[in-house]
């Protein structure tokens, strides 16, 4: 369980918000009615022409088949989180569906197959209710763990209803806590009080569409009666509350969020909460009497500047006392930057990216200061680390992945290159014979874009070899080496080129990577994309009729962009649940706290560049476009699925050929159970084949 309130908030801060309609002279605004009879019609046709031509290609039956087997898999690693005595895992598959929440324990857990005990199984639960409910996270109350707060969703929503659940007879609490479907956070304050932020009536939601209000709700009285504890400004992007209780001590927190970039933390102390007074983009995080500061911007508080990129920490109290001589944990280099860091009771482990390559490094308290300790791991690997019990121990889970390594599970404790290897993925795919290898692009500004490409070690530099390329390059998220039984089983087992792209706007080289292409500089994530498409073709990877490029979300836009820009760079476009709307999109669910990375495009100067990019407004009958694959969901209440459906309309009434899957639940993804994310990426990577061989 994340219990550290970095993770709390970053949870919350992607939660989703209601549709907003203005009349303007979008003759395709109808489609916004997510649910309405017509809309939906009107998405069930395309999707009966999609699927008719997707299915009724060779290459889908076997690849479908194929990807259920991959989904499916009983060998996936499940992802545990330590609560008390116990180990628990949300898992699904073939005979689950819908999914069990279950535990066992660690000596169980070193096993091939565990024996797992069913605490509350979602599929009863679902056909019970007749509703489609899917576990958004759980939150349990130390130190007994007995008493938990589940986050249930319709059909995949970020929107969730919260129900009071009892371990010990497993089973929803009689007259227990219990909210209904809204966007928001809850927390544990004790066993007869929590701390909530929801959707309480006309006026409590941001334009963005979460909570303004933050109650203190106590057990045995209407929730109109909780107690308000803090509303946020107008203008302001949403409240939530997190709660870390440690072995020896209670932290209870509120983030007001100004927007995705910028927000601050409150801590009670006593009957007052006080202001974490740091900068309000960097990221805060308490954690064993310590306050960690993770820097976005230089900061110089009482004569001492704190670089971007830093890690800096300090005890707590002697913060809230008015120290700010804080320890330097982490100073980032020209290449290098801090990915991630996991809490643990006597320091922190950093994930440290060097040129989009994982080092891992333990850095240690001591009453002399800090010290760093390098661990080994594999070349040309991404780590991903998280404490065991970060007040009560210095194990924690590691995981080892690269593009053709299968994910490897292992249980380390810091201060020693001993480490336990408990699970690893089978291989999904065949790999031998791939290599991967990194390049270099020069996009138009002379920045260096590195990207990787896997490929077959004997495919010949002629330019005819079928090639994705995949881009992401927004809100500080690194694209880094994964081991993918579906990318694997999919394209490169047919022969293709799988090619990932670190663009600016994203994080692989710290804040100033993201901060340099956000709002007005937001061209420059397009550049770097399009510098790397030409890349490959200049080193006869590929070319232009062998070319396809993927993204989802911010991914969806930055494909958007680079196809409307760039048509004669590709010949097969898959964009996923995208962004595409930029005159609108800060009026579509989520999207007003988006502006600190976009910009407001009801702001005139705003819109002049934004304007420059948007897929909607760009898109024209006069130009030729490769064919394209657009892909949302209906219960999609994060990005609005209507910019896709827009999207496709539009194009379909200027001549042009683009196919369109909806699918009818699996919110912000590719479906809510294993045998609908494999049939969507069956009909995905149907159609890159039938574009790209």
């Amino acid at each position: 369980m994340k219990r550290l309130i970095a993770a709390a908030l970053m949870i919350n801060a992607i939660a989703a918000a209601p549709a907003a309609f203005a009349q303007d002279d979008d003759p395709y605004l109808w489609l916004e009615e997510v649910t309405g009879d017509k809309p939906i019609a009107w998405a069930k046709a395309r999707n009966a022409e999609t699927v008719s031509a997707l299915e009724a290609r060779p290459e889908f039956k076997a690849l479908h088949e194929r990807l259920l087997a991959v989904y499916n898999s009983r060998e996936r690693i499940p992802e545990v989180a330590k609560i008390g005595g116990h180990y628990y895992n949300f898992w699904q598959d073939a005979a689950n569906p819908r999914g069990v929440w279950r535990r066992t324990s660690l000596e169980e857990f070193r096993k091939k197959d565990p024996a797992w005990e069913t605490v509350l199984d979602l599929g009863k639960l679902s056909e019970q209710e007749n509703e489609k409910w899917v576990p958004k996270g759980f939150q349990c109350l130390a130190p007994k763990y007995e008493r938990c707060l589940l986050s249930l969703s319709r059909g995949g929503a970020d929107a969730v209803v919260i129900r009071e659940f009892d371990i010990p007879s497993k089973s929803f609490v009689k007259g227990g806590f219990e909210l209904p479907e809204s966007k928001g956070g809850v927390a544990w304050s004790n066993l007869d009080t929590i701390l909530i932020s929801r959707d309480f009536g006309p006026g409590t939601l941001s334009a963005s569409g979460y909570p303004r209000i933050l109650k203190e709700w106590k057990r045995g009285t209407p929730v109109s009666e909780a107690k308000k504890i803090y509303e946020i400004g107008e203008k302001d992007m949403g409240v939530w509350p997190a709660t870390v209780i440690e072995r020896d001590r209670k932290y209870e927190m509120y983030a007001r969020r100004i927007d995705t970039r910028a927000g601050e933390i409150y801590l009670r102390t006593g009957d007052q909460w006080t202001l974490i007074d740091v900068p309000r983009d960097a990221d805060p995080q308490i954690a064993n009497g310590m306050l960690y500061v993770r820097i976005r911007t230089d900061w110089t508080p009482a004569g001492t500047t704190y670089k971007q990129g830093m890690l800096v920490a300090m005890d707590l109290d002697k913060f809230l006392g008015g120290s700010r001589a804080f320890d330097v944990v982490y100073t980032p280099q020209p290449r290098a930057s801090l990915q991630a860091y996991a809490a643990t009771k006597s320091g922190v482990v950093l994930d440290v990216l060097d040129n989009v390559k994982s080092r891992l490094v333990e850095a240690k308290r001591t009453p002399t200061g800090w010290t760093h300790r390098d661990v080994a791991v594999p070349s040309a690997a991404s780590i991903g680390v998280k404490a065991v019990e970060h007040d009560a121990s210095d194990e924690y889970w590691m995981t080892v992945t690269s593009f053709t390594d299968p994910t490897t599970l292992y249980l380390a404790k810091s201060g020693t290159d001993a480490r336990d290897k408990l699970k690893s993925l089978p291989a999904f795919f065949e790999a031998k014979g791939l290599k991967v290898t990194q390049n270099e692009a020069t996009s138009k500004d002379g920045t260096k874009v590195p990207y990787f490409v896997v490929m077959r070690e004997g495919a010949k530099l002629d330019g005819n070899n079928p090639t994705i390329l995949y881009g992401y390059g927004g809100f500080e998220i690194s694209m880094t080496p994964n081991y993918s039984g579906t990318i694997g089983t999919a394209w490169l087992e047919q022969g293709g080129v799988w090619v990932l792209a670190n663009l600016r706007g994203g994080g692989e080289f710290g804040p100033q990577w993201n901060l340099t292409a956000r709002r007005e500089g937001r061209y420059k994530t397009h550049d770097d994309f399009i510098a790397v498409a030409e890349d490959l073709i200049a080193r006869k990877i590929t070319s232009p009729k062998k070319l396809g490029i993927m993204g989802g979300s911010q991914g969806g836009l930055l494909v958007g962009a680079a196809f409307t820009q760039r048509p004669d760079l590709f010949r097969a476009v898959v964009c996923s649940v995208p962004l595409l709307d930029m005159k609108r999109f800060n009026k579509l669910l989520a999207g007003a706290s988006w502006m600190g990375e976009y910009g407001n495009p009801d702001d005139p100067k705003d819109w002049a560049f934004i304007s420059q990019y948007s897929p909607y407004q760009k898109v024209s009958k006069d130009v030729k476009y490769p064919r394209i694959l657009f892909t949302t969901s209906t219960r999609d209440d994060r990005v609005h699925p209507g910019h896709a459906r827009k999207m496709v309309a539009k194009m379909k009434d200027q001549g042009h050929d683009v196919l369109y899957y909806e699918y009818m639940e699996g919110g912000h993804a590719a479906g809510t159970n294993p045998t609908q994310q494999a049939y969507t990426w069956a009909l995905v990577y149907t159609y890159f084949l039938g574009e790209l061989r």
